[in-house]
């Protein structure tokens, strides 16, 4: 299983209404092809959460991968309120290769 697949798989036990991951390896400097991922979660779990709640069950649930391949997780997590009206903000370049 690719790492993407693991992510998505992992992360729907929070039971996502809306997931998008987004690989953006290609954007960042080095060799690696799967170490820099964008992950848009939306979910009714996240209701009454703070963002930094939201934040570590998501670390929690993917910590072996962070642990490891994964370099950077830029995390958008959103409850389907809060989707509604959303923008989800653009990485910032990698400062190694732009």
């Amino acid at each position: 299983m690719s790492i993407e697949e693991t992510i998505k798989s992992k992360v729907a036990a929070l039971n996502p209404q809306h997931l998008e991951l987004i690989n953006e390896s290609h954007d960042h400097a080095g060799p690696a092809t799967d170490s820099h991922f964008k992950l848009v979660l939306v979910s009714d779990e996240f209701d009454g959460k703070r963002v930094v709640a939201r934040h570590q069950s998501v670390y929690k649930i993917l910590a072996d991968e962070l642990a490891g391949p994964v370099h950077a997780l830029a995390l958008h997590l959103y409850t389907p309120a809060e989707w509604q009206d959303a923008e989800v903000p653009a990485s910032p370049n990698c400062q190694g290769k732009h």
